[in-house]
Formats: C-alpha cells, sequence, structure tokens
C-alpha cells in the first residue's frame, strides 16, 4: 500500500519552502514539489534582479524556522528609515528608532532567501522533488491523488498550492479569482553606485508612477521604475548606456553616479482568489493573492499566511486526527482573507490617489503627505501595520 504523506506542497519558492520548514519542525511529514532547478548561490555574482523587502515580522519568522542566519551569512542590507516624496515640501520620513527598531527591515535578493531555505529544508530532511511538474489532482475518500509530470503518484491528507500567481493548483481545483490589470508595468534595474548606498530606500512619487531606490550589499542597489506599458518597453529596449542617460534625466538627484548593469519588467495585476481552502487543499502567498508592488508587501503576506497556516495546523494536530479537516483549514481563510483584502484595498487607493493628476487632488494629496509626517501615533500605527509587527509573535 503506498504511503500517504500528510502535506504535499505544490511550490518551493519563498513562501512554499517555509512553510515546509516551518510544518516539517512541527513533526508533520512533508513533500515539496518544485518545478524549478536546485537554488545555488555565488558570492561573487551580481545581484538578483528580483529583490524583496523583508519586514520585521517576516524576519521573525525566518529566525523561528532557523533560516534567517543562514541569510546573513550571505547576502542582506538592512533599512533604517524610508522616505516617500512627490513634492520636496511634503515628504513622509519613516524612522526605526521611531518604533524602537534598530531596522525596519531587509532587502534580501530572492534567489538568495531561496537557497537558504532550501538548505534548511535538506538539513530537515525534507524531500525537495526540482524540475517536477504538477499535471492533475483527483480526491479519492478523502485523500489527494497527486499526478506529476515524471509518472509518479503521491498520495496526501492536504495539499498546499503555494505554485505562484499562475497557481496550477488553483486552477485544478477549479478555483476562481477576482482581479485586474494595473495600467502599468514594472522595470527592474540593478545598479552599481560610486557612493555606498546606505540604509534608507526611498520612493519619489511623479505624474507617470513611482521611482524607488533600495540599497543593496557593497556599492549595489536597485531601481524600480513604475511607467505606462508602451514606456517600460521603450526603456527595455534600450542599452545600458541610453539606460543610464534616461536614469539621470528622470530620477531624483540622490540617485547619484550610477551604473545600470541588467533590467527587467513585468505587467503590474491584483488578484485575489474566491476561497482560499477547499477540503483537503488549501492556497498559500500569491496562488491566493497579488498586490500592486508599490508599498513591496507581496512576500510579506504571503509569511503572514504561513505563520497563521502553522499556527492553525499545529494546534489542530495536537487535538485531532481532523486537523485538515475543512472546518480548521476556514479559520485560516477567515483570518488572512480580511488582512490580504485590506491591504490590497490600501495600497489600490494610495495607487489611484497618486496617479490622479488633476490640480486639487494633488494640492490635497501632498497636504496629505505633509500632515501624514506630523501625525506622530497614527503614522507609526500604519507602519506597524505595513511592517507586519502586530504578527510578530504569531508563530
Amino acid at each position: 500500500m503506498q504511503h500517504i504523506i500528510e502535506v504535499v506542497i505544490v511550490g518551493g519558492g519563498l513562501t512554499g519552502a517555509a512553510l515546509a520548514s516551518g510544518l516539517a519542525q512541527y513533526g508533520f511529514d512533508v513533500v515539496v514539489i518544485e518545478q524549478e532547478d536546485v537554488p545555488n548561490f555565488n558570492p561573487l555574482s551580481y545581484p538578483d534582479l528580483r529583490i524583496s523587502a523583508i519586514s520585521a515580522a517576516s524576519v521573525s519568522l525566518l529566525q523561528k524556522l532557523k533560516v534567517w542566519p543562514q541569510v546573513l551569512m550571505m547576502r542582506c542590507v538592512p533599512y533604517r528609515v524610508q522616505e516617500i516624496w512627490e513634492h520636496p515640501m511634503a515628504r513622509v520620513i519613516l524612522d526605526a528608532r521611531s518604533l524602537g527598531l534598530t531596522e525596519l527591515g531587509y532587502m534580501v535578493e530572492n534567489h538568495v532567501l531561496k537557497y537558504a531555505l532550501s538548505k534548511r529544508l535538506h538539513n530537515q530532511n525534507v524531500p525537495l522533488l526540482y524540475n517536477t511538474r504538477l499535471k492533475n489532482l483527483r480526491r479519492i475518500n478523502g485523500i489527494w491523488q497527486i499526478f506529476l509530470d515524471n509518472g509518479k503518484v503521491l498520495q496526501a491528507r492536504l495539499v498546499v498550492g503555494a505554485d505562484g500567481s499562475n497557481s496550477q493548483v488553483r486552477k485544478l481545483a477549479n478555483i476562481r479569482i477576482q482581479g485586474w490589470r494595473y495600467a502599468q508595468s514594472c522595470m527592474l534595474i540593478s545598479v552599481r553606485c560610486s557612493d555606498h548606498p546606505g540604509d534608507i530606500t526611498w520612493q519619489q512619487l511623479t505624474p507617470e508612477g513611482p521611482r524607488a531606490f533600495l540599497p543593496l550589499f557593497g556599492y549595489w542597489a536597485s531601481l524600480v521604475w513604475y511607467g505606462k506599458h508602451t514606456y517600460i518597453q521603450k526603456l527595455q529596449s534600450m542599452t545600458m548606456l541610453q539606460l543610464q542617460r534616461e536614469i539621470q534625466l528622470n530620477f531624483s538627484d540622490r540617485v547619484g553616479q550610477i551604473t545600470p548593469t541588467m533590467s527587467g519588467s513585468f505587467v503590474l495585476s491584483r488578484s485575489h482568489a474566491m476561497n482560499y481552502v477547499l477540503p483537503g487543499l488549501v492556497l498559500v502567498g500569491d496562488a491566493a493573492h497579488t498586490v500592486h508592488p508599490f508599498t513591496g508587501q507581496g512576500v510579506n503576506l504571503g509569511y503572514r499566511d504561513v505563520s497563521a497556516l502553522l499556527a492553525i495546523l499545529n494546534e489542530a494536530h495536537h487535538q485531532s486526527d481532523q486537523w485538515c479537516s475543512i472546518n480548521v483549514l476556514q479559520r485560516y481563510q477567515y483570518q488572512r482573507q480580511k488582512d490580504n483584502r485590506l491591504m490590497q484595498n490600501g495600497i489600490d487607493l494610495l495607487y489611484y490617489i497618486f496617479s490622479n493628476q488633476c490640480l486639487p487632488v494633488k494640492i490635497i494629496r501632498n497636504v496629505g503627505l505633509i500632515a501624514a509626517n506630523h501625525a506622530g501615533a497614527i503614522k507609526y500605527d500604519v507602519l506597524a501595520y505595513m511592517l507586519g509587527l502586530a504578527y510578530v509573535t504569531e508563530y
């Protein structure tokens, strides 16, 4: 008789691997399916284009998973101040010291975090099936049959879809999504700076879209450039020398002298699954929800999902054999749908306010930025929510 695995996680990226590590730490029998190759890390390589601003709550989770020490041994940079402005006189400054923190978060390359998570799972003896794709799902007598592209069939009590915004698990489970594409694309540019980039990340709001600066290791930084699809496509077609000139013309002087080395772009979209759970099945991270990257909260929302699901499954596992029943899983859905919707709608509100070029709206929002910077406790309550400080002790 084939072994029935307790949990099969489809997707071994930032969210799925973290969930697998937490479940293994709690004693669950876990297998991870990942369509990409084994992560690798070269300390001499250029920075990854894909950067995540890891919040205080996410760092806390990764510390408990014993992943964070490996990240610190590789490459990551703390940021302690965040600035946002449209007009130079209308500026919001968020400082870690005002929250009693040593940093607001860390800038971490995605491939660094993936590598650290894969090493932790290897040390936990969690099976990772790399270069493997999910082909089909079928539930028989409360057990999932998981059909893989290599011809193998796994059986599991619980299937987790952590396979990104185009989730195959979600599609095979016939879970519908609500969402849309924004009238913007986003360009990511790795740059080498003439001066050390420091520990301040900033975002300048312009009529075309935000332009952001993310400090990285050494003399490296990442620029984030939002704009209309055709404009970003035009930028993407340029040589690095041409792109350098455009950056100097369009970014704040605070960028200084920089040399771009690599770029990539993607279309911005928002999505939200109608259901996060079915009997014996659950969605986490981008498989359940995606947000506009304006505030950099995508991966942090995924880690809030992970923290919540770990706490709920561990408690249920100790209490009953029905730890993955629909009643248990709905606790996770109830908890996370509210928070994710709140974050999505809050980010969209900011997006529409700052993309509106009507003069009265521009005046009101700049007055609003000035007021926000002097809002004291209210400003830092909002910041604490965005940083996930209310979630630090959840897992």
